[in-house]
């Protein structure tokens, strides 16, 4: 064996270092943002655009374990790693890693909860973006943490367009005294 090689982790040891991390993060993600672990490869896990979670092709059907390995993402340039104090493995995404299946609008703000039972309101440090397919489709966004994405499922986002307003010859979305554009308010009318 060369001194090159390289281990990666199992499911079960970044299972057991995620509770770890979960436990000393208290509740919700790890200081991911404090931990700078050497890469050991990639685990065969991705997360589908719907927000499902698969490992080595096989779905993760539960929903406390998906809750555990997503509080330990962390994205660096365009990559989405799992990461430990010790180890970061490479994972897949199609789309965003996670979902925002519902939100509330209060006081001026909009909330949006993830498919993991996050909660994250928009604002400067949590914006909105749309994206146009070529076809027209939006895809709508809400960062969540460091560079990690919901992607607004279709009925939150129809019901986000209810509550839309235009601004300076756009159309968009305001919250915690953000303005967050979607589309030109002309291609509306």
């Amino acid at each position: 064996m060369s001194e090159h090689h390289t281990v990666i982790p199992s499911a079960t040891s970044l299972l057991t270092a995620a509770k770890n991390a979960a436990q000393e993060g208290k509740r919700g993600a790890a200081p991911v943002h404090l931990w700078n672990p050497p890469y050991c490869g990639e685990i065969d896990i991705i997360i589908k655009r719907d927000g499902t979670w698969f490992h080595e092709g096989t779905p993760i059907g539960r929903p406390g374990l998906v809750k555990l390995f997503s509080s330990i993402l962390k994205r660096e340039g365009d990559r989405t790693y799992l990461v430990t104090p010790v180890e970061k493995v490479g994972i897949q995404v199609e789309d965003a890693p996670f979902v925002a299946v519902d939100f509330e609008v209060e006081d001026g703000a909009i909330s949006f909860l993830t498919n993991v039972d996050e909660t994250v309101t928009a604002g400067p440090e949590h914006p909105i973006r749309v994206v146009l397919a070529e076809d027209g489709e939006p895809a709508p966004y809400v960062e969540v943490r460091a560079g990690l994405e919901a992607l607004i499922d279709r009925k939150s986002f129809y019901r986000l367009v209810e509550i839309g307003e235009e601004e300076g010859g756009m159309f968009g979305l305001r919250s915690n005294g953000v303005f967050f554009p979607v589309i030109a308010a002309d291609a509306l009318r």
